[in-house]
Formats: structure tokens, sequence, C-alpha cells
């Protein structure tokens, strides 16, 4: 699954749209590179955010090609 889908169905990020702009601008890295929107995300990578001044480190836990929201936060965990 591409790192800008996962993103937003993990609800890591809101749009698509925005995790695109995020990992093309080079605030995501996946295991300690930076990557673009098209990277293959799989089990057991740990995904690397920065928001403006805050970071956020979690882990790849199961990929899914949809979920509900309840269940969303099961994709990953913080590292």
């Amino acid at each position: 699954m591409r790192i800008d889908k996962f993103l937003k169905v993990s609800r890591l990020i809101k749009r698509r749209s925005v995790a695109k702009e995020a990992c093309d601008g080079g605030r995501v890295m996946v295991n300690g590179k930076t990557v673009k929107a098209g990277y293959e995300v799989k089990v057991g990578d740990i995904i690397e955010i920065h928001f403006g001044s805050k970071a956020i480190r979690v882990e790849v836990m199961e990929l899914k090609e949809t979920t509900k929201k309840d269940e969303a936060a099961g994709m990953y965990k913080a590292v």
C-alpha cells in the first residue's frame, strides 16, 4: 500500500492530498529515510511525520484498504 493512502486510511492525516504533499515536501520518513508518496509501506515499518515543531512516530501493525473510524487506530501503534 502506498504511504499516502496508508496515512489517510489510518487517519494519521485527514486527506490523501495533504498526505501526498507532506511526503513530497520531505516531512515523512520511513525507517529513517525520507520517502515520496508512492513508497510501498510494509508491516513493521516505522513512520515518522513532522508537523511544524512536533513529530509523530508510529509502527505499522496492519494494512487495510478501508477501515472504520473506530478500527483505524489499530493499524499502527505509537513508538
